[in-house]
């Protein structure tokens, strides 16, 4: 067969435009059960991930990205596809909170990752105020386990929606950090830029 690729040259831009278009048209037609887009932050890379029901997904660069799209590959649906038109909205909404213009995010919620105890401890992290703090003895006692300390621990540290779901905004009882999926410094990053508007 005869090469013919110099006729119909194509450079990156257009490869990244053509992409982008075949991704789009793949929203619109309902062929994609997970879309996804990467964007850049004060804190790094995130990876946003959303189901047609809602956000499912932040991921730290820290995470690698490919092995967190392959969890939800495995966990939801293969149908994955990067998706950034769909995904702009909540992406902007993620950028205003970095820029200190959102204190509270207004996005749907896919809570599937999440069930029993730490879907309960994950919803009521979504209670703490902008630029306030809960101890985890705080928040186990809020939602009637006062014992449950160190299972709030574990239910913080596996939340599928860190950001956006303010598992930043709770601490020790000594007021230290604890732990953080995104790592202590990006905690600390976080509290500081709420500390900060």
């Amino acid at each position: 067969m005869k090469d013919l690729s110099h006729l119909f040259p194509l450079d990156e831009e257009h490869m990244r435009r053509m992409r982008r278009l075949l991704d789009d048209h793949a929203g619109e037609a309902g062929l994609v059960d997970v879309g996804y887009t990467i964007i850049d932050s004060p804190i790094g890379a995130l990876l946003l991930a959303a189901t047609p029901s809602g956000m499912v997904r932040v991921a730290f660069d820290s995470e690698d990205h490919d092995a967190v799209l392959t969890e939800l590959a495995e966990k939801i649906s293969p149908r994955i596809l990067a998706a950034e038109a769909q995904l702009a909205p909540i992406a902007a909404q993620v950028e205003e909170y970095f820029a200190g213009r959102r204190r509270y995010f207004d996005i749907p919620l896919d809570r599937r990752l999440s069930a029993g105890f730490r879907l309960e401890v994950q919803q009521q992290l979504s209670q703490i105020p902008y630029g306030r703090t809960r101890s985890y003895s705080e928040v186990a006692a809020a939602i009637g386990q006062p014992t449950a300390v160190r299972a709030v621990g574990t239910a913080c540290a596996q939340n599928p929606i860190p950001v956006i779901v303010p598992c930043h905004r709770v601490l020790r009882s000594d007021g230290s950090l604890g732990g953080y999926r995104g790592g202590l410094p990006t905690k600390q990053q976080l509290l500081e830029l709420e500390a900060a508007a």
